[in-house]
């Protein structure tokens, strides 16, 4: 007996959904939880991995790269093992009944005629990871603050900014005039209020490109904050040096989330309602995503790709993971459930192009793929007719649901981005064959194809069917929006800056910082380095233009593009951690830990 997956969509009671959960699973013969004991290995794997590819196709002796997705003690397996059992929460600490008084009591606060209050209010229940529990509400004091109430007093002047921003709701960085000298400066006074200070830097990196007044805000917050902030108490110091090591428009939701209501009860102005309930909607969310993997988990052991391509990545949690980072609102379960499913057979795409087929073989896979028609399988070598069968089913099972749901044949679109993928990583290979080597921007390009930027969001934009017209569908068959590629730009580099290092010691290269250091001669890695960095900051600039200018696409698709440069940013950027390290920690909590009430 399979689950019904129907029943995703639970917002009731905790105690009911974890027994369905457990029911379900244990009368499938697809799954057991002991399936996650299997050491999974969570590395990403970088379409710039020429060298591996230069080896096989020249018929050089080498260590086969596809070693790294062969099963290892570093996986799953390091903390998995200590959730063999889904969580239980007993009803009567988390029944329904409480749920809906702490809701009613918190719109309550939500009528305050304090805009400050209000506004402090908003960030907070936002940063908890209550933002769709209270949208309606939050819509309402958007559209109250935007009308304008002037304050002479820089934090609430920058938290509007921020709040405003953040909403999708434009507002003109010039309100922060009033704070600046002749010159053009911020006034160093203004340095005494590290409150103030922290909120100012805090919006700056809300700035878009050309709005030099953030960028001016920026350096000098982040200058007087670096200098004081050791003279500071423990919990503002915290706070402090987390934002600069990674200010709020750039986390991912559910991180947040989980980091904020552990530290929310350490504030001595907490509200004790409004922490209850974000515990109870988190440990409720973290059910459904287990219930979640659950689906994906069967799916992906029933497909039966790693069984017959033992060379491919076994790594469902971490496209999971993705999934979430893109989509963490809790209505959007089954379209996770669909995107987890491209990522994963995306992923075994890319191993056979880095790890495994022959330059031929590619030529045959690529030629299939455009064809898209199910007789060129006859064409193929037997590794790769399961994939491109996989391929075809799981796009078509998702052309069928969305056309279910919003009446839309998107077929056409979704096969124009993976055979637009595939053909991107067809110039890798000939980059390789030939012995050549791209300039940055053709990688740059060429590499926001292969990370699945396009594919991933077109998928999205076709699932969610918010805001879908005959002409934004004719955009998507022309071009793509500049902020898709800007978003995939962001994730490229990331994933570069987050991965080189291990693989120079696997042998690759030309990477981005690689061609960069090339084409700049720079000698010094971490040089090159910073100046990706450099890219990576002027790219959100461009990219938060979409929250201040008018857009023929939905806001939903744009936060999605926004999602995936924050999901990069999260996992790639690791200092003494390993990518491997990095992703566990973030299943860890997000998936399997849950927090006590």
């Amino acid at each position: 007996m399979k689950p019904q997956i129907h029943l995703l969509t639970i917002t009731g009671n905790i105690k009911m959904a974890t027994q369905f959960f457990t029911r379900s699973i244990s009368n499938s013969n697809d799954f057991s939880w002991s399936n996650f004991h299997n050491p999974w290995r969570l590395v990403s794997s970088s379409p710039s991995k020429l060298i591996s590819r230069y080896y096989r196709f020249t018929s050089l002796p080498v260590l086969p790269r596809a070693i790294i997705a062969t099963p290892s003690s570093q996986g799953n397996a390091s903390f998995l093992v200590n959730f063999s059992q889904p969580t239980v929460i007993s009803s009567e600490v988390h029944g329904s009944n409480r749920v809906t008084e702490l809701k009613e009591k918190i719109r309550a606060l939500m009528t305050d005629s304090n805009p400050i209050i209000l506004m402090e209010l908003v960030d907070k229940i936002q940063r908890l990871g209550l933002g769709c529990t209270f949208e309606e509400d939050i819509n309402k004091i958007m559209k109250y603050l935007v009308q304008g109430h002037p304050n002479d007093d820089l934090y609430t002047v920058s938290l509007r900014f921020r709040l405003l921003r953040h909403n999708g709701l434009h507002v003109n960085p010039d309100v922060f005039g009033s704070f600046m000298d002749a010159n053009g400066k911020f006034k160093e006074s203004l340095s005494e209020d590290i409150e103030a200070l922290l909120s100012l830097y805090e919006a700056s990196y809300m700035g878009a490109d050309g709005e030099d007044i953030l960028s001016e805000a920026r350096e000098f917050t982040t200058r007087h904050l670096k200098k004081s902030v050791f003279k500071l108490t423990p919990l503002l110091r915290n706070k402090v040096l987390q934002s600069l090591k990674l200010p709020r428009h750039l986390r991912m939701e559910r991180l947040e989330a989980r980091m904020y209501i552990e530290e929310y009860g350490n504030e001595q102005d907490h509200i004790p309602i409004l922490l209850e309930l974000a515990k109870l909607e988190y440990n409720e969310i973290q059910i459904l995503h287990q219930m979640e993997i659950s689906e994906i988990t069967r799916w992906w052991k029933h497909l039966g790709l790693t069984d017959k391509l033992p060379f491919a990545r076994d790594r469902p949690l971490e496209c999971f993971l993705w999934t979430v980072g893109l989509l963490p609102e809790r209505k959007y379960s089954t379209k996770r459930i669909e995107v987890a499913k491209t990522i994963s057979i995306l992923l075994v795409i890319d191993d056979i192009f880095d790890t495994y087929g022959s330059y031929d073989d590619l030529v045959l896979f690529t030629k299939a793929i455009q064809r898209w028609d199910m007789q060129e399988i006859e064409q193929l070598p037997e590794y790769m007719k399961i994939c491109y069968m996989a391929l075809c089913n799981t796009t078509n099972e998702i052309c069928y649901e969305i056309l279910k749901e919003h009446g839309l044949n998107v077929l056409p679109f979704l096969r124009k981005t993976w055979i637009e993928m595939v053909e991107a990583f067809m110039v890798e290979a000939e980059w390789v064959k030939r012995g050549t080597e791209p300039n940055l921007k053709d990688y740059i390009e060429n590499g926001v194809k292969t990370a699945g930027t396009y594919m991933a969001l077109v998928h999205l934009f076709f699932l969610i069917g918010e805001g879908v017209t005959p002409e934004n569908m004719r955009t998507l068959t022309d071009s793509y929006p500049s902020f898709f590629s800007i978003s995939g730009t962001i994730l490229r580099l990331w994933d570069d800056l987050g991965t080189s290092k291990e693989e120079q010691e696997r042998g690759d290269v030309a990477s981005s910082i690689q061609l960069l250091m090339k084409e700049k001669n720079i000698t010094c890695e971490e040089e090159g380095r910073k100046y990706i960095l450099q890219f990576i900051d002027s790219s959100w600039k461009e990219l938060n233009k979409t929250l201040v200018v008018p857009n023929t696409l939905p806001i939903s698709i744009i936060r999605i593009a926004l999602n995936m440069a924050r999901a990069s940013q999260v996992v790639y950027q690791h200092e003494e951690s390993s990518y491997f390290s990095r992703v566990d920690n973030h299943v860890k909590s997000l998936f399997f830990a849950p927090i006590q009430i």
